[in-house]
């Protein structure tokens, strides 16, 4: 495995992440996963104080047990699960400060690595956000924080008001939008880049081809079928994951894994070839970049 500092942070954080929303309730199953993961190389674990309405998180708590030293853990705050399944969007400060609390009791941990608000709209009250981030620094209950967003206006506003060291994006060859600006704003800026959505849900690899964000199936058929072509030395995954790694902002890609098969798959991104020039121009022109509509 390859590690790399995240950001202004002095965390060294695995290439290849583990986002842990694929994880199965099988707490069993579970944290066996994780700990293969982590045998793997794998040290930065991904989870967000909704996911299967907090299972998740106590589920990692219990994997942590007697390695908390060796993993980094990263949750998130700002949804709010409905009694019909729905959510509802929270960034107040009361409501994080209180989420913290919640997630450092599931995981049983005594300081959360990366807090990352799950979310974000330029109507809210970033101030309000960042002080709650900034007052669970202080008192010693995160080491960092960052964001969770595809949005570019919220993003340049967590830049000039925050001392975020990170932002999780959504970026793959399906979407390129990230490419547009909010990369190389925040290479500039030294604010890592985790990538979720590598494989776009597994469209890349081995989905039937479907619409997805602008693109029709065909366009996602035509994608798939150039990462295929460019397959042989190393499997579609690695090619997928390849592609957003090799972007000099990204620090990692936070990859859902739901066998111990996907892991290794995953794991071995790290020793297949890297993609020349010509590959990656390959791939960008199998398929029009989309662009923002809206959030600019």
């Amino acid at each position: 495995m390859i590690y790399s500092t995240l950001g202004t942070s002095d965390l060294n954080v695995s290439r290849i992440g583990y986002g842990c929303m694929s994880l199965s309730t099988n707490e069993k199953e579970s944290i066996s996963l994780l700990h293969m993961a982590l045998d793997l190389g794998i040290n930065f674990w991904d989870t967000a104080n909704i996911y299967n309405d907090g299972v998740n998180e106590t589920i990692i708590g219990k994997a942590l047990k007697g390695i908390r030293d060796k993993v980094i853990v990263a949750t998130k705050a700002g949804n709010v699960r409905r009694p019909d399944g729905g959510l509802d969007w929270n960034p107040s400060k009361q409501h994080i400060l209180t989420c913290a609390e919640e997630s450092l009791k599931r995981l049983d941990i005594d300081v959360i690595d990366l807090y990352q608000l799950h979310g974000g709209t330029i109507q809210d009250n970033i101030d309000e956000t960042i002080e709650a981030f900034e007052q669970l620094k202080r008192e010693g209950k995160i080491r960092y924080y960052g964001i969770s967003s595809i949005r570019p206006n919220v993003i340049r506003e967590y830049i000039k008001r925050s001392s975020i060291v990170s932002v999780m994006t959504q970026y793959s060859l399906l979407d390129r939008r990230p490419e547009e600006e909010t990369l190389d704003l925040l290479n500039k800026n030294k604010i890592g880049v985790l990538v979720r959505g590598a494989v776009a849900q597994g469209l890349l690899i081995n989905k039937p081809a479907k619409k997805y964000l602008d693109h029709s199936e065909n366009d996602v058929s035509k994608a798939a079928k150039a990462v295929s072509d460019l397959s042989v030395n190393r499997t579609a995954t690695q090619t997928s994951i390849n592609y957003v790694l090799q972007h000099p902002a990204v620090t990692c890609a936070v990859v859902g894994m739901r066998t111990s098969e996907q892991i290794r798959d995953a794991v071995k991104t790290i020793q297949a070839p890297l993609l020349s020039p010509n590959e990656i121009t390959f791939l960008q022109d199998a398929t029009t970049a989309i662009r923002y509509k809206e959030h600019r």
